[in-house]
C-alpha cells in the first residue's frame, strides 16, 4: 500500500507557501462519517496551522461519496476559492457498487480538473477495512486530510503564479509592440 512506511501527516512547513489570502472549499460526504469527520479534521487544522484565517474556509456537505462531484462543481461555480479538497471514503463491500462508486468519483474529480481552473483535491479513502480508513484518518498512518490540505495548498500557489506569470506574459507582449490590435473602422456586410 501506499502509506506504508509513511505517515500522511508529515510534511516540512518550510516547503508549503503562503497560504494567508487563499480561500478554500471542502466538500465532505456524511457516509461514513467518522472517517470523514477525521479526515475533515485533519485538513481543517492544517490549513489553520498554515495561516489560513478561517473566514476563508467553506465546508460543505453531500450525503455520499458519489455527490462529491456535484458539490464540488457547485462550489467552484458559486463560490470563489482557490482550491477544492474533497473528503469522502468508500469501503469494499460484498457487492461491485464499491468499484462502481470509486471509478465514478475518481473520473467526475479529474474531469472537473480538467474542465476547470480551480484545482479539485481527491481526498476520498477506497480501503478494503474499515480498520484501514480509520489507520489513514487519524490513526497509526496519520491522516489523508492532512495530506489533502498540504496540496490544496500548493495546487492554489501554482494556480497564483501561473496566473501571474500569464499576466506578465501579456503584458510584455503589450509593451513590447509585438502583440498590436489594429484599429480598423467596423464594416457590417449585408
Amino acid at each position: 500500500m501506499a502509506t506504508v512506511n509513511k505517515n500522511l501527516s508529515e510534511y516540512d512547513k518550510n516547503t508549503v507557501p503562503d497560504a494567508r489570502n487563499f480561500r478554500f472549499g471542502i466538500v465532505v460526504s456524511e457516509w461514513n462519517e467518522i472517517i470523514t469527520e477525521g479526515l475533515f479534521d485533519g485538513a481543517i487544522q492544517t490549513l489553520q496551522e498554515n495561516q489560513v484565517p478561517s473566514q476563508n474556509i467553506i465546508r460543505w456537505n453531500v450525503p455520499g461519496s458519489f455527490e462529491l462531484i456535484y458539490g464540488a462543481k457547485k462550489m467552484l461555480q458559486t463560490q470563489n476559492v482557490d482550491a477544492v479538497i474533497v473528503i469522502g471514503c468508500v469501503i469494499q463491500g460484498q457487492t461491485k457498487h464499491f468499484d462502481f462508486v470509486c471509478e465514478g468519483v475518481t473520473q467526475g474529480i479529474k474531469d472537473l480538473n480538467v474542465q476547470t481552473d480551480v484545482p479539485v483535491i481527491f481526498c476520498v479513502l477506497t480501503d478494503n477495512t474499515l480498520q484501514q480508513s480509520i489507520d489513514r484518518s487519524g490513526g497509526i498512518h496519520g491522516n489523508k486530510g492532512t495530506e489533502a490540505a498540504i496540496a490544496a495548498i500548493k495546487m492554489a500557489y501554482i494556480r497564483q503564479q501561473a496566473s501571474l506569470s500569464h499576466q506578465i506574459d501579456n503584458q510584455h507582449l503589450l509593451s513590447s509592440g509585438a502583440l498590436q490590435i489594429e484599429n480598423l473602422p467596423l464594416q457590417l456586410e449585408e
